[in-house]
């Protein structure tokens, strides 16, 4: 699939984790491995990693994936400049963008297939949600890549998503981890146990 892109945001420095978030092990692979995986499982060919803080290692990590890397030399800025710096590397054949968390390493490829097809349908910014919660990844139509690129600091993609509600999909799915945030060190373990069945290696 050449028409759908995806940025996978990994530049942040993990405080509240007390731990990398990307390189912790999810199974039998890292967390950063598990997201583009379940994004290459739903046809997306085109990722773009934006790695910040301890980007070498992260890069390290992947050095036999075939993804490409952005870097926001501010980690502790505000998401907004992680997603401008991912969508400067998409090519322009993109016509769509998937905007994917590394703390989200457990949404199915099929619900990001489902998520796809709404846009395929003619949506142009597409939410998941679970039980009304909202979650990621979201996709937006690269007719608004400029907006993209210069959200407002303070909101970020929610002020895209307010400036144009006629245009979006709230799109009900029956994966309730769209919207578990992995921040802290117990929702990791917590997550890892209900996806695995264990909880996961000692780092």
């Amino acid at each position: 699939m050449t028409d759908v892109a995806a940025i996978v945001l990994a530049a942040g420095r993990s405080r509240r984790m007390g731990a990398f978030k990307p390189l912790l092990p999810f199974g039998d692979q890292t967390v950063i491995e598990s997201c583009i995986n379940n994004l290459r499982g739903a046809g997306i060919h085109e990722i773009v990693v934006v790695t910040g803080h301890r980007g070498d290692e992260v890069q390290m990590q992947l050095t036999r994936i075939d993804v490409k890397f952005a870097v926001n030399p501010e980690p502790d800025s505000e998401m907004g400049v992680s997603i401008a710096r991912g969508v400067e590397q998409i090519s322009t054949d993109a016509k769509a963008l998937l905007i994917a968390l590394v703390d989200h390493p457990a949404v199915p490829s099929e619900t990001i297939g489902a998520i796809i097809d709404e846009w395929k349908l003619g949506a142009r910014l597409v939410r998941p949600q679970h039980n009304k919660r909202g979650g990621h990844p979201v996709l937006i139509d690269l007719r608004y890549r400029e907006e993209l690129l210069n959200l407002d600091t303070a909101k970020g993609l929610r002020s895209l998503f307010e400036n144009h509600q006629s245009q979006v999909r709230k799109l009900a799915v029956n994966s309730p981890y769209v919207a578990r945030d992995m921040d802290t060190w117990e929702d990791y373990v917590r997550l890892h146990q209900e996806v695995f069945g264990r909880s996961p290696e000692t780092i």
